[in-house]
């Protein structure tokens, strides 16, 4: 696989996040538009001792498009070893490119030393993007990284820093999260930060964070300079932003937002589809989350959300949607 064949204008991909980019939503996304996606992110220290749960989190692909698989740790010969078992095929997983997680900015991520925690290491974290790369063969390695931990941090160029030695190291390509860890997902994305990387390195770099329009996917690439965009949160409860973004990258017309006949319906299939992939006890209890997005800009959008972290069984996704139904009318 050409990484430069999905990131020059072609469209935009899917941003991995925890409990988030499963297999439906993967899927799903693909089937709108996204010309990559990347896996929840996976332990690698969980892989190498056999964890069950984490192979399930690798499996399932992304519909068509190139699909990748996050690994985590603070470990550069654990995160080789990893890295090699998936290369193998040992662990039976179909993909295409191995992600390395340098963003990630959770506290039990953090904590032990990985994810964005290695933004405040440089020399360790060239030590696990060569490990994978070493170990991953022909296969392709990118990593996802913010612009540095903290303000402190940023004004040394860790992240510049971190973004050069991936790039020494045979890294494919960057995405990068216009955000320090300190602040986690707000206030706005810092473009110039972004663009500091995309500078640095001759590597293709994929700008991330606060796309969630066409116009902003546009903008942030003006901005930044970079060969594309991956979405993360902006394509939850809104996998038609794939096809807008892609439709504004090509000079078309940008497609209309989907009706309220349209967002049901597929709300309706991500929930079934995820209910057919993971079983509906455990389907239905992950989908109130992907459930409440879909009620977003609706009137009574508070009390359907309420309405969704209650939900048990598929049949009560249709009790959600008449109340929807309803409160529209009401406001008609």
């Amino acid at each position: 696989m050409q990484i430069r064949q999905w990131t020059r204008g072609a469209g935009a991909a899917l941003a991995p996040m925890a409990g988030v980019t499963d297999t439906t939503m993967r899927r799903l996304c693909a089937q709108h538009g996204a010309v990559s996606a990347v896996s929840e992110m996976v332990s690698a220290k969980a892989l190498t001792l056999g964890d069950r749960k984490s192979r399930l989190l690798m499996q399932g692909g992304a519909g068509g498009a190139p699909f990748g698989v996050q690994l985590f740790g603070a470990e550069a010969e654990t995160m080789g070893r990893a890295a090699a078992m998936l290369a193998s095929g040992e662990l039976g997983v179909a993909f295409d490119f191995i992600d390395i997680n340098m963003g990630c900015p959770a506290p039990k991520i953090t904590g032990p030393g990985a994810g964005s925690a290695l933004l405040k290491d440089p020399p360790r974290a060239g030590e696990i993007a060569r490990a994978v790369v070493r170990a991953a063969g022909d296969i392709p390695v990118t990593v996802k990284l913010r612009v540095g931990w903290d303000e402190d941090d940023l004004a040394r160029g860790s992240g510049v820093e971190v973004a050069k030695r991936c790039e020494d190291a045979g890294c494919a390509a960057l995405t990068v999260h216009g955000r320090t860890r300190s602040q986690m997902y707000e206030p706005s994305v810092r473009p110039k930060e972004i663009l500091r990387v995309k500078q640095a390195v001759s590597i293709p770099v994929i700008a991330n964070g606060d796309v969630d329009s066409a116009d902003a996917a546009l903008r942030l690439l003006e901005q930044t300079g970079c060969d594309g965009v991956a979405v993360g949160r902006g394509a939850m409860g809104n996998p038609w932003l794939f096809g807008q973004i892609r439709a504004a990258l090509e000079g078309r017309p940008v497609p209309a937002p989907p009706t309220l006949a349209e967002r049901f319906r597929v709300l309706q299939k991500h929930i079934y589809d995820m209910c057919e992939d993971k079983g509906e006890y455990v389907a239905m209890r992950e989908a109130r989350t992907h459930a409440a997005w879909y009620m977003r800009g609706l009137r009574g959008a508070a009390r359907l959300r309420r309405e969704c972290c209650a939900l048990e069984h598929y049949e009560d996704l249709a009790r959600v949607i008449d109340l929807a139904w309803q409160l529209q009318r009401e406001g008609a």
